[in-house]
């Protein structure tokens, strides 16, 4: 008994010194980016040793693909939540590609660390063939509930696949400029946008 105590402090003690690096790491992450960080900047920030850091982990790479994993599942609840309380699919739809919007039109430092890919210029290195698909694998998951309501509002499974798709597509692009102040050179809200784009898909898979 008191060594299973004994584990089980040493086991918060160590989630809690993750908690922390991971902070720290995203603020660094948040000032400098994925190529500009280093364990030893992170390692300051979070009050620690770099070598006190290799315990965790074993690279930047590794502690931010695990704040990004993180980030992705808060997507994902949070557009798995949206998508749940509507019982019409037409509402849906409209609710799970909003909250998708949404999550990064209100945490603009999420969408950053999503698109660490475009850090470095055309042709990142990323972080790494297993951790690069294990993250793309979290971020289709998030996206999934779109493509179920598209099926729900009649498409079929390729179709729907090719929405969810668009709906990324199309969000990511307007974030970006929003993100940037580039969408007031149209003197549109991206929000409205995104809206209108949500509207169409729903009015033409209603005439489908």
């Amino acid at each position: 008994m008191a060594a299973q105590r004994k584990a089980g402090r040493a086991q918060a003690v160590n989630h809690l010194k993750r908690s922390l690096i991971l902070d720290a790491a995203r603020k660094v992450f948040d000032t400098v980016g994925l190529e500009g960080a280093s364990l030893r900047a992170i390692a300051a920030e979070a009050g620690y040793t770099p070598a006190a850091l290799y315990f965790h982990f074993d690279s930047k790479e590794a502690i931010y693909a695990e704040a990004l994993q993180a980030s992705l599942a808060n997507l994902g609840d949070a557009v798995a939540e949206a998508a749940a309380r509507p019982r019409d699919p037409r509402e849906r739809f409209r609710a799970a590609a909003m909250a998708f919007f949404d999550f990064y039109a209100e945490n603009p430092q999420d969408l950053d660390l999503g698109f660490y890919l475009f850090r470095g210029g055309m042709k990142p290195k990323g972080l790494g063939r297993k951790r690069d698909q294990e993250l793309n694998a979290s971020l289709a998951a998030a996206l999934r509930p779109i493509a179920t309501a598209a099926e729900a509002l009649g498409a079929a499974p390729r179709e729907a696949n090719l929405l969810m798709v668009e709906a990324f597509a199309h969000a990511a692009g307007l974030l970006l400029l929003a993100h940037t102040g580039r969408i007031r050179m149209f003197g549109e809200q991206a929000s409205a946008l995104m809206t209108r784009f949500v509207d169409g898909q729903i009015a033409r898979l209603g005439k489908a």
